[in-house]
């Protein structure tokens, strides 16, 4: 389906109309296709919309640039994030979806985390696998009761563990009900990852909104 046209992406129409829909947020060198079997596995049943990063390096997708690895160009991060947050409101428009809850790896659970700041309103939540802090100085933002899991791996070679904790920080700072899992893993998706998110997916569609806020 190609009715919201401001990103080149796939959506995956949903058999539970009651579950929350996901964003699927590829990592560098992905695109639409990339996450949609990860989606299916951990949120059966949602509807699917997944997105290709609009910058390119060395030929590989990515949703904002970076001047070397771990050191982000934060005016693109910005400028990315708040068009991402356009194109969400296009798809919801288009595709009849409430706010959805991301599903990122590594440079897409960067830009999920900086649309959680800057665009508090255009996610409902969201999983963020390998995140790092994507903005130095963000704004102040309300993010009061937003569920946000995010997993780090031990054996990350590329996220530092006190920066993982730093996002975490930021993130409650701002009101998000944050579970934070460290796994025995490198910065590659595990089976852990998998069973993690999944089983806080389904325990976020079971709950009831005021029991979604106490997940952290």
């Amino acid at each position: 389906m190609t009715q919201a046209q401001s990103f080149t992406h796939r959506f995956e129409p949903g058999q539970q109309p009651d579950a929350p829909p996901l964003l699927l947020l590829h990592g560098t060198g992905g695109d639409e296709n990339d996450l949609l079997p990860l989606g299916r596995l951990v949120a059966p049943g949602a509807s699917l919309l997944s997105p290709r990063g609009k910058v390119l390096e060395g030929g590989m997708p990515r949703f904002f640039r970076r001047l070397r690895e771990g050191v982000f160009d934060e005016e693109d991060v910005r400028a990315r994030a708040h068009e991402l947050a356009d194109f969400v409101a296009e798809a919801r428009a288009a595709y009849g979806l409430a706010a959805p809850l991301a599903l990122g790896f590594s440079n897409g659970a960067n830009i999920a985390a900086a649309m959680l700041l800057l665009r508090p309103e255009a996610l409902a939540g969201a999983v963020l696998l390998r995140a790092m802090v994507p903005l130095s100085d963000p704004p102040a933002a309300d993010l009061r009761g937003k569920p946000v899991l995010l997993l780090s791996g031990q054996l990350d070679p590329i996220v530092p563990a006190d920066n993982a904790a730093r996002l975490v920080g930021m993130l409650k700072s701002a009101g998000a009900a944050v579970r934070h899992r460290v796994l025995s893993a490198g910065h590659g998706l595990s089976q852990a990852d998998v069973a993690t998110a999944s089983a806080w997916i389904s325990e976020l569609a079971a709950a009831s909104p005021g029991l979604a806020r106490d997940l952290g």
